[in-house]
Formats: structure tokens, C-alpha cells, sequence
């Protein structure tokens, strides 16, 4: 791995970790632009165009308004939990980056040998935010919603996981570098199911819609961030697009091949951010396009349909490593109408679960 610049360790490891900070700050602000920009043609409206051109600089009136507000802290709550939680959600989102190579080899650890657990290890983390969170405001809704989305997460981790087991049978490497490195064939086009598979886990294991129960304000208020005002509720605001970003990154490294394209050894870093940025804008699209579940239909749609599909993905993905070693480029067909099938198939045996739930005394 180059140690980038001067070729000492703790001048990489200053470098790098500001360059983190400052491109996911900068990335988040850009997010929320480009969100409520989507959002208006997507929902037939206008998005924000009052603070600037194009309501640029709608992220920064945001974030001055919050820097305003009153920080209240409620009399019942648990006053060093309630003020920790922010920053343990937070935290996940920027240490995710540490092993996301933004080039060939450069980043700050993109070669560590056991990258890709890192990642799904720390990005478990947040759990725990969510729960001190829900706990520590010493209010009962809040508590109730911080372990409604922890089952959530929970229970779309696994689906994710095994989606990415798949990755690792194919590239022969837990390090993200040469996950990138292998994929002569992006991922996506080699592996659709479990594209589709860890997309759409990830949007749930981060609290996108049609996931985002955690803003189910009809049922919940606001979640486990209800008692939560000013400068720690936009703590939260910025961990959810942090979350974001950090997925966007991590499916465009492992299913896009990253930093890979034409005239990658110059333009590398640019390739990577236009795919991140594409996969945001799927995130997006399907944000719009989608009705919110509800709770038994989520909980119900990972254990009954995402699950069973992602063990089915592996051993599809397992069969063909011991069959051919490398996957052939022709595998790709296979692959596609195996995963039109098993998507119909399962489908038709899966039940969502519609129509009005009612609860009677």
C-alpha cells in the first residue's frame, strides 16, 4: 500500500483521516441537495430554489437553523447516554471509510486484509447509538421505536452478510482493494441477485424508505430521536446520510469496481465518486417510488423472502467457484435468469401481507 504523501505512516494517517472527514461533511451536504432536488420532479413539485441558485445553499441554512435551536434535555433522561448517542451513530458512518480505497491502493487502510469484516462489523455499531438513544431520553415511545429499528437492522443484517459472502467466494479476498482489483466483470452485472439482495438490505439496515419506519410519525412521533433538539438531532440528520454515503460507497466498490474505468490511473477517484452518486440516486428513486411498510410486512420480508433469497444466491455463487474456480464471463446469462426465476418463484409462494390491520380490545 503507498503511504501517501511522504511516505511515513502517521502523515498518511493525518491526511487521509481529514480527507474522510472533510469529503463525507462535504458528501452529506451534498446529499441533502440532491435528495430535495430529486425529490421535486420524482413527486411533480418544486425542490428547494429560494437560499441560492438552485438551492445550493439550502444544506447550509439547514445546518445554521439547527446550530440555533435550544438544546433541551428532558428531566427523566439518563443525561450521559442521551448525550453520547449521537456521536455513536455518527462515528460508524466515518470509520466505514478508513478501508474504501479511493484509487488504486490508496486510501487510508484499503488493503487491510480482513477489510470487508471490518465493514460489516462496524457498521453494526450504530445499534447500539439507536438503543442508548431510545433509552436514554426516559421516555417510553422513544424507547419503543429505538427497538423497533434495532430489530429492523438486525434482521436485514443477515440477508446483508450473506450477500457479501458471495462477493468474497468470487474475488478470493476480504481486502477491498482486491475486491475492486477483481472485478475484470463488475459484480452487479456478475452477481445480480446479490446486488439486488445487499441494495435492498442496506436501504433497510440504514433506514431508507420504503424502510424508514423510524419516520413513521403516525405511529411513532419521531422515532428514538423524538426528546432530541438542536445540534444532537442534527447529529442524527447527519448520521443518516453518513449511513448513506457509506453504503453508496461500499456497494460501488464491491459491485461496481469501485475506482475502475476507462483511464482509471487518472481519473480513478473520479469513477468512484459518479458511481456513488449513482447509487444514491437509486436510493432515492426507490425512496419515491415506494409506500412505506409497515412493521409486520418489513420484518416479514426479510425472514420470508430476503433471507431464503440470499442463501439460495450463495449456494448459486458457490456451485459455479467450485465448478469453473473463475466465473466465466458467459455465467453472466445463468446468473440473470436464475435470479428472474428465483425472484418470480419465491414471490408467488411469499405472501406481503396487505389490506388494514386492526386491533381490537
Amino acid at each position: 500500500m503507498p503511504l501517501w504523501p511522504f511516505d511515513n505512516y502517521w502523515a498518511h494517517f493525518a491526511v487521509f483521516s481529514i480527507i474522510i472527514i472533510i469529503f463525507v461533511l462535504l458528501m452529506v451536504m451534498v446529499f441533502i441537495w440532491f435528495e430535495r432536488r430529486a425529490f421535486g420532479p420524482f413527486q411533480m413539485r418544486w425542490g428547494p430554489n429560494r437560499s441560492s441558485p438552485w438551492g445550493a445553499l439550502q444544506p447550509v441554512a439547514d445546518a445554521v437553523k439547527v446550530l440555533l435551536k435550544e438544546d433541551i434535555i428532558p428531566a427523566a433522561a439518563d443525561k450521559w447516554v442521551h448525550f453520547l448517542a449521537p456521536i455513536v451513530v455518527f462515528i460508524p458512518a466515518l470509520l466505514i471509510f478508513a478501508v474504501i480505497p479511493f484509487h488504486n491502493g490508496y486510501g487510508l487502510i484499503p488493503d487491510l486484509n480482513i477489510g470487508l469484516l471490518y465493514i460489516v462489523a462496524i457498521s453494526a455499531l450504530s445499534v447500539i447509538g439507536v438503543f442508548m438513544a431510545g433509552w436514554g431520553s426516559g421516555n417510553k415511545f422513544s424507547l419503543i421505536g429505538g427497538m423497533r429499528v434495532i430489530a429492523q437492522m438486525v434482521s436485514y443484517e443477515v440477508p446483508l452478510v450473506l450477500s457479501l459472502i458471495g462477493v468474497v467466494l468470487v474475488a478470493g479476498s476480504l481486502s477491498i482493494n482486491e475486491i475492486v482489483v477483481a472485478q475484470d466483470i463488475p459484480f452487479f452485472v456478475l452477481m445480480p441477485l446479490g446486488f439486488l439482495i445487499f441494495l435492498i438490505a442496506a436501504m433497510a439496515e440504514i433506514n431508507r424508505g420504503p424502510f424508514d419506519l423510524l419516520e413513521a410519525d403516525s405511529e411513532l412521533v419521531a422515532g428514538f430521536h423524538t426528546e432530541y433538539s438542536g445540534m444532537k438531532f442534527a447529529m442524527f440528520y447527519l448520521a443518516e446520510y453518513g449511513h448513506a454515503l457509506a453504503m453508496s460507497a461500499v456497494a460501488a466498490t464491491l459491485f461496481f469496481g469501485g475506482w475502475r474505468g476507462p483511464g482509471d490511473e487518472f481519473i480513478g477517484v473520479l469513477w468512484f465518486l459518479l458511481k456513488v452518486m449513482f447509487i444514491f440516486f437509486l436510493l432515492i428513486w426507490m425512496r419515491t417510488t415506494f409506500p412505506r411498510l409497515r412493521v409486520d410486512q418489513l420484518t416479514g420480508f426479510g425472514w420470508k423472502f430476503l433471507f431464503p433469497l440470499s442463501l439460495m444466491n450463495l449456494f448459486i455463487v458457490a456451485g459455479e467457484v467450485i465448478l469453473w474456480g473463475e466465473i466465466p464471463w458467459w455465467a453472466i446469462f445463468i446468473n440473470f435468469g436464475a435470479a428472474v426465476t428465483l425472484i418470480y418463484l419465491w414471490s408467488r409462494l411469499f405472501k406481503f401481507g396487505g389490506g388494514r390491520v386492526e386491533v381490537h380490545a
